[in-house]
């Protein structure tokens, strides 16, 4: 009869689930480690970069926002800044809504 099921044997069943237990939770953790290497970390990233940029906004860059305006700083505050879009034409923004600062000089018609 023991052609048609293979005889249990106690001690290889503990062993076999440890085994299948470590190798159960082994997809999982490198599951965990991709997702953290490909999403978690560059983003982190970038918002230090940002951060570091925000602080450094002096008076005269030229900035663009988030929503598209460029313009050159006239006044830095706390959490706002004063940009010029246009010859006496100034607008009040969020320091944190400045996406990028441009270099010198690209702004020469303002």
């Amino acid at each position: 009869m023991s052609f048609f099921i293979s005889d249990a044997f106690a001690q290889d069943a503990a062993a076999a689930t440890a085994g299948s237990s470590f190798m159960a939770l082994l997809p999982l953790v490198l599951f965990a480690v991709v997702f953290y290497f490909l999403l978690i970390r560059p983003q982190a990233k970038r918002q230090k970069e940002h951060q570091k940029m925000v602080d450094a906004l002096a008076r005269g860059d030229e900035i663009i926002t988030l929503g598209g305006i460029a313009g050159r700083i006239s006044e830095v505050g706390d959490n706002f800044i004063q940009v010029e879009v246009a010859e006496g034409v100034q607008i009040k923004v969020r320091r944190h809504a400045v996406e990028s600062v441009m270099p010198k000089g690209t702004l020469k018609d303002l």
